[in-house]
């Protein structure tokens, strides 16, 4: 079993979920066009990877492997459940502003992934920190995006103004494609310096 560190190295570099694996890129072209929901949306992500990781691992003896997989689904959307209660109770606006995006977490690849691949053969707290550190991962990668997405898209960063009037906001960065393009960049980016590094090793 991997000790902390390395799982949490792992998971926010060498193996992260959006720019290693290509999972979850669905809501990085969905809600990166602003910090503030982007930040809220990860962190529903991380809250019910971590808790569905520890709920997994706690479970897998119990739960016959014909319907491992039903079974965690299940997992996985009472937590997407929660979470859409307490926004919906506590952040009505922002809950409004991700509309269904909140309950397609439950088909978000990295949840059902660190179940399967870690969750199932550890146990509760270790997994529960793979989840963690998966959903910290995957925070980072959609948190760069939306940085540059509303500074140009919009001249803010957190809905504050912080480029002059006379700034011409970029009107693709608010759409869909440019998503692409800056995770396109991220990923290049990531393993052109991971090469270098395994070349220096």
């Amino acid at each position: 079993m991997s000790s902390p560190s390395a799982i949490l190295k792992e998971n926010i570099w060498t193996s992260n979920p959006i720019f290693m694996q290509v999972l979850g890129i669905c809501s990085a072209l969905a809600v990166t066009n602003l910090l503030a929901n982007t930040m809220i949306m990860t962190l529903g992500v991380t809250f019910v990877t971590a808790l569905s990781s520890f709920t997994v691992s706690l479970m897998k003896s119990l739960i016959p492997r014909k319907v491992r997989m039903i079974v965690q689904t299940l997992i996985i959307a009472f937590y997407v459940i929660i979470v859409d209660i307490l926004l919906r109770a506590y952040l009505p606006d922002m809950s409004r502003a991700l509309g269904p995006y909140v309950g397609l977490i439950i088909t978000n690849c990295i949840i059902m992934g660190r179940a399967e691949a870690f969750a199932q053969s550890n146990p509760p707290l270790i997994s529960a920190w793979d989840g963690a550190t998966s959903g910290f991962g995957y925070m980072a990668v959609l948190l760069a995006i939306a940085f540059v997405r509303e500074l140009l898209g919009f001249g803010t960063v957190f809905g504050f103004q912080v480029l002059p009037g006379s700034f011409e906001p970029w009107i693709i960065m608010v759409t869909p494609p440019s998503a692409f393009f800056l995770l396109g960049i991220i990923i290049w980016a990531g393993k052109t310096v991971m090469n270098r590094e395994g070349a220096a090793a």
